[in-house]
Parts: structure tokens; sequence; C-alpha cells
């Protein structure tokens, strides 16, 4: 007897899905994913099956795509497969094969999902797939995020399974007879997690027969105190985090009265792409001068007086030319519009536009970022300043000086410090006939 009733109170009571959803069912022809096909089949759920062939053992693989497509016909239901070129994935993205399947079918099934209109993928992964995954994250050292194993349901990734052990899974699939394909690469020791299934695993029973008793009782205790953490982090964001324009800011004398001060900082930063060792970093240098600047592969930290800026990385758009009868260009977050007026027109009260002598103009205009060398005269002033001395008065924080279009003349003159201040030489005054209006707009 298959145990229908205890599969389908799992999905209940974890809240996977329902009987009215639409489930993509990963089989690879294993024994895990069979049994789970068949229990899917059994309580009446209404489910497709999704095959990979990695092509990475050769007819064995193209075996098992055969046995999944026969297996789909016997079971009346849908199937969807795919063969990858795994070994040429890995190659051009230097990453290892394993981490290649694992991009290639996590990707093909979000598009068979969103294409096909599936709620959920179901996945066959067991209990011993938890124990495995939190020793193996242990080894190459782990948060308290991979102490909760396997959850049993990530996203619209669910694991129905994850109520059985491997005995468990085995006994019940040969009690009812069910065929299934064995994964020869399944006993090879040469891939980490087979490692730790085929020569750790083993071990720590013979000092805890009760093993996967014991670590389903540890799972509990992680996940609910994961759970407290999540929960005190969220607490600590309404506090901490202060929301201006796109940037936020978060006071440092909140963060010196963080304890534990590097977990509960690195559980802030985490989402935002910052690792332990950056947060490290951050740590040691709160009591340092302003302007230091952290960066991970999508946000910018800035330490900057009391208080720690955190913003999108931006790529800096380095320079544009602007030719003569050019009405509009691009220049990284900002669009640059020129108007011509035979009228001395002077813009008001309007720091992202700016009206210049147009006489003055010698084309080709460029727009670039600012550099440590720059130099202008400020309207109202008859004097120069090096422009890092006036970014320095004004109080902008690193990570906003990067982003500022320089509009310089075609003799090297800066024009327009964009969105703060024009040159005092290029003022529209009486002898003006001319103007060209700068504007600049926020994308």
């Amino acid at each position: 007897m298959l145990p229908v009733k205890r599969f389908t109170q799992f999905i209940n009571e974890n809240h996977l899905f329902s009987p009215h959803d639409r489930v993509l069912a990963a089989v690879s022809g294993g024994m895990d994913s069979v049994l789970m096909a068949h229990l899917l089949k059994a309580a009446g759920y209404n489910f497709s099956i999704a095959h990979c062939n990695f092509q990475l053992r050769g007819d064995e693989a193209d075996a098992d795509q055969s046995f999944v497509y026969a297996f789909a016909t016997e079971l009346g239901v849908p199937i969807y497969s795919i063969n990858f070129d795994t070994k040429q994935y890995a190659t051009d993205r230097k990453i290892s094969i394993q981490m290649a399947a694992r991009e290639l079918r996590y990707q093909w099934f979000g598009q068979i999902s969103q294409q096909e209109g599936y709620n959920v993928i179901a996945l066959a992964h067991h209990q011993n797939d938890a124990i495995e995954t939190i020793l193996l994250n242990l080894t190459r050292g782990t948060g308290i995020a991979g102490m909760h194993g396997i959850l049993p349901k990530n996203g619209n990734l669910v694991r129905p399974l994850l109520f059985l052990n491997r005995d468990e899974i085995d006994n019940i699939v040969h009690e009812n007879g069910l065929q299934y394909r064995e994964d020869s690469s399944n006993s090879s020791v040469k891939y980490a997690r087979n490692k730790i299934r085929l020569e750790v695993v083993p071990k720590l029973q013979e000092l805890n027969p009760a093993l996967e008793e014991t670590f389903g009782h540890n799972l509990n205790h992680f996940r609910a105190l994961e759970t407290v953490l999540q929960q005190r982090l969220n607490e600590l964001r309404e506090e901490l985090f202060v929301r201006k324009d796109d940037n936020i800011h978060i006071p440092i004398d909140g963060v010196k009265t963080l304890n534990p001060q590097k977990m509960l900082l690195h559980g802030l930063l985490r989402d935002y792409g910052f690792n332990e060792s950056t947060v490290e970093d951050i740590i040691s240098s709160l009591d340092k001068h302003s302007g230091r600047l952290f960066e991970s592969g999508s946000h910018a930290l800035l330490l900057d007086r009391g208080q720690l800026i955190l913003s999108g990385r931006h790529i800096e758009p380095g320079e544009i030319k602007i030719d003569a009868g050019q009405h509009e260009v691009r220049f990284g977050n900002y669009r640059l519009t020129l108007l011509h007026d035979d009228s001395p027109l002077i813009v008001k009260d309007n720091s992202f536009a700016v009206s210049i002598d147009t006489e003055m103009l010698v084309y080709p205009l460029t727009l670039r970022n600012w550099q440590q060398s720059d130099y202008f005269y400020p309207l109202g002033m008859k004097t120069r300043k090096k422009l890092s001395d006036f970014f320095i008065n004004l109080k902008v924080p690193l990570h906003e000086k990067k982003q500022i279009p320089i509009l310089v003349n075609g003799n090297d003159d800066i024009i327009w410090v964009g969105g703060y201040r024009p040159d005092n030489r290029y003022k529209v005054t009486a002898k003006t006939k001319k103007v060209t209006i700068f504007e600049l707009f926020k994308l």
C-alpha cells in the first residue's frame, strides 16, 4: 500500500499545494521521483512530469529518458523532456558540472511553469537529503539558514516526500513492486554529497542509530530559531532603516548597539549581497573617517558622517559626446534635453535645468562623470573652486558624486554641474542674444 494518507497530510500541513493547483513533478526515473509521481497519481493531484537529460552518462542517460517517457504514458500524464549540453554550459561559465546541471534544470522548470501555467514544481527530496545538506553546509561553513536543511516549501518549489526517510522509501517501492532506474553515479564518491551519504552518515549512525530521528528534531529546532532571528531582523529594519529617495540610511550608533553585532548586521545586509568578510570590514571601519565605500555585486555601502548609506550599485556611465543639432542624450540614470531659444531666458528655481549663452558653446560638448582634477567657477563666484571641495561643502555622498552628470564645453571648461550649479562664466547676461536650455530628467 502506498502511504497516500501520510502524503496528503504532509502536503496539507505544510501548505504545499491544493487539489486545484497544477503541479510540475521533476522525475529523473530514480526511486524517489518515481514514488513521488505514483503518490501524486494515487492522491488525485493534477500533475505533469518534467525530465532532464544532462547527457553526462551516455546510453544510460538516454535509457533513463526512455523509461520516464514510458512511465508518463503508463500514468497517463503529460511529459516535458529536454536534452542539455551540460559540459559545454559548465565550461562556458567556468562552473562545476553539478552547478551547471542545477542551473539548467531550475531555469528550465521555471520556463515551463511560466509558459504552461504550473503553480508549483515538485521535487523528490526526502529526510536523508535534508541531513546530507546540513552536513555539507557545515563542512563548507554556514549560518543558521544553512542549518534548517531542505525546506518543504521555498517559493514555488515544494518537496512532498520530506515526511519519508531513505529506508522507508526503499521499503515502499519494493513492497509495491514499483519499477525505477538506478543512477550509477550515485555510487561514486567523487561527488561531495555522495561521499557524505556513503561514508560519513554510516559512521554517524554507528554513534547514534536513531540519527534520522535526532536530525528530524534538530531540524525543527533550527527552523524555529531561524524564525525568531528573522522576526528580530524585521524589527531592526523598522528601527534602523530610513529610506531617502532610492537609498537606505542606517545610523552608525544603532549599528554599534547590535548584539551579537556581526550576526545581526550580516543578517540585515545579506539580502544586498554583502558576505560575512565584508561585514567584518564594515564593523572595523565604524569609528574611522567618512568616505569608506564597500561594494557587493549589486549594492554599495558608504560610511558617511555618522551613518551608513546603502544604495543600488550603479555602473559609472563614462562619457557622452553631444554634437550641434542634437536635442537629447542618455547618460546613466539621466536623460538630458537641449532646447534652443532666441530670447535671453533665465531658468529659475529648477536645479535640474540651466540656461547657457549659446554663442559660448563649443561643440562637441561632453557629458561625463567628475574627475579629481576638475574645477569650475560656481555661479556667483569669480574665483575657481575644485569640484571635489564643492561636493564636500555640500556634503554630497561619494556614491552620488560618481553619478552626477558634468557638462563640459568643447574647450574643456565645465559648463554645469548637473543638478547643482552652472559655471559663472557661462551665465546669461545683458549681452546674451540666444540661449540653450539644458534640462536633466531622472530615469
